[in-house]
């Protein structure tokens, strides 16, 4: 389904709540709310015969109904707090002297300076709100924040978040499971791997062994074993908390982890819209003028398919090119055996230190050789028109494509 996002502002739908009297939790308007006043955020800041006031945004009114307030009668400390922060983030920032100009005797903020603390409080909010959503819709434990200290963009407002593929109108991404193993012990015994061909990805510790290019065979949901069993490990989600965060070189936004990762361990999967090769070159042709990159080609066995992580995604939509990347893509098969449709995995190369930015080589070269067109592997769409590369590497190519 394709979603069209409200053009009324929050304020606007918060108006006509209780205009008519009606609750929605979703845009703070409640049964408590509806009659009573809480601090929502600081617009403004003023002296007047000698009292401090600050002009108040009650949570769940629209800004008409903005006053006002003596700073003795406010009781929100870190908003207070917020304010001046951002206050003093604005004026390092164009590098102006004093905050305060006296004009008739009354001390106030200069209008540029309130319209920014009121644009980052808006965007603090938002963001706070994008954070919760993200975490209600995941399916894994570890937790997902949201970070912005850089600008004052917003969450994206065309994209919705999934867990697992979306598959268009006619692409079945659950085929050819009706049996699975009957190990007990699965790394000693005929797993799944080994009735596909290849042997066990994973040691004894659940961390990767094979060479980037084989395919990983993990038990599915009619093995006999159980959800402990060492050969399920992408099927259980990311184990490590990570950050959407706002990067401060141009390259929008970007994910960091939040843990220690050890080498070759499993970080995320890779998730969109499935659609055929020949729509991905149409939508392609879009994205080339934006400087998109979010085409991954299921390119394993044949170009049928490809994943479009462009409206609907996970974490990983958010996840920078770099040249020198510390993630690698690996193929994955667990309830589907369709070699046109593998899961898409990433896994750490190295040690990634917690706060590192997480990054992958959207070309995929490097450990495993893709210069040929019919390399095995995966790969993102070919592009048409170059993308400058901003990822900073010192083997850095200069380009994403």
């Amino acid at each position: 389904a394709w979603y069209v996002p409200c053009l009324a502002s929050l304020e606007t739908l918060q108006e006509l709540c209780r205009k008519e009297n009606l609750r929605c939790k979703s845009i703070g308007i409640t049964n408590k709310s509806l009659k009573s006043y809480e601090v929502e955020y600081l617009c403004d800041y003023k002296v007047e015969e000698g009292k401090e006031y600050y002009l108040v945004k009650w949570k769940g009114w629209p800004e008409s109904s903005n006053t006002w307030e003596p700073q003795k009668n406010l009781k929100c400390p870190l908003l207070i707090q917020n304010f001046l922060s951002d206050k003093d983030e604005y004026l390092s920032r164009v590098k102006e002297g004093k905050a305060l100009k006296v004009r008739n005797h009354i001390k106030a903020l200069k209008p540029a300076v309130a319209n920014y603390i009121v644009k980052k409080a808006k965007q603090r909010i938002a963001l706070q709100r994008w954070k919760e959503e993200l975490n209600r819709k995941k399916n894994h434990k570890a937790m997902i924040l949201v970070e912005n200290t850089v600008d004052l963009e917003g969450p994206p407002l065309d994209f919705y978040y999934i867990n697992e593929y979306k598959p268009a109108p006619g692409i079945n991404v659950l085929n050819g499971i009706t049996t699975g193993c009957e190990c007990t012990d699965c790394p000693a015994e005929k797993c799944c791997p080994k009735e596909a061909g290849f042997i066990l990805a994973y040691n004894k510790r659940k961390k990767l062994k094979i060479q980037p290019g084989l395919p990983i065979y993990e038990c599915n949901s009619f093995c006999r074993c159980g959800p402990d069993c060492p050969n399920r490990i992408v099927q259980k989600g990311t184990p490590y908390s990570l950050c959407i965060f706002r990067t401060n070189n141009g390259r929008g936004w970007g994910v960091k982890t939040l843990q220690k990762i050890k080498t070759n361990s499993f970080v995320m999967e890779y998730v969109g819209e499935v659609i055929t090769s020949e729509e991905a070159e149409r939508r392609g042709q879009l994205y080339d003028n934006q400087g998109n990159t979010y085409l991954f080609d299921l390119d394993y066995d044949s170009d049928e398919f490809t994943v479009d992580a462009a409206r609907y995604g996970n974490v990983s939509h958010f996840v920078n090119h770099s040249c020198d990347p510390n993630l690698q893509v690996f193929n994955v098969f667990i309830d589907n055996l369709d070699l046109r449709l593998p899961r898409i995995a990433l896994f750490s190369t190295r040690t990634i230190k917690a706060g590192e930015e997480l990054t992958f080589d959207y070309q995929m070269k490097g450990s495993i050789d893709l210069t040929s067109d019919s390399a095995d592997g995966l790969s993102l769409s070919k592009k048409r028109i170059r993308t400058v590369c901003k990822c900073g590497a010192v083997c850095c190519r200069g380009y994403l494509n």
